[in-house]
């Protein structure tokens, strides 16, 4: 799956479920291109979220909540997610 594609998937889907008033998410596979055990279709995303929704779980549940709706990416597309809510 090409990258654009992958993100354009991500912002729909967390759109889709949660209340976001702004999402930014990044492409931070470059940095682990030479580690070991890097697979050149997964990828490395950081995902900035402005979500009151998510505000008010804790870290956990929110990064949980994110994970369950993501999960056919996680397991097919996603290597890592960096996940920051404010």
């Amino acid at each position: 799956m090409d990258i654009n594609d992958l993100i354009a998937i991500v912002k729909k889907k967390l759109n889709d479920h949660i209340n976001i008033e702004k999402i930014k998410i990044t492409d931070k596979s470059f940095v682990h291109k030479n580690h070991k055990g890097n697979q050149k279709d997964k990828f490395h995303l950081k995902i900035s979220i402005t979500s009151n929704e998510l505000k008010t779980l804790n870290k956990i549940e929110s990064n949980r909540k994110i994970y369950k709706i993501l999960d056919k990416e996680m397991k097919e597309n996603i290597h890592s997610l960096q996940i920051l809510i404010s």
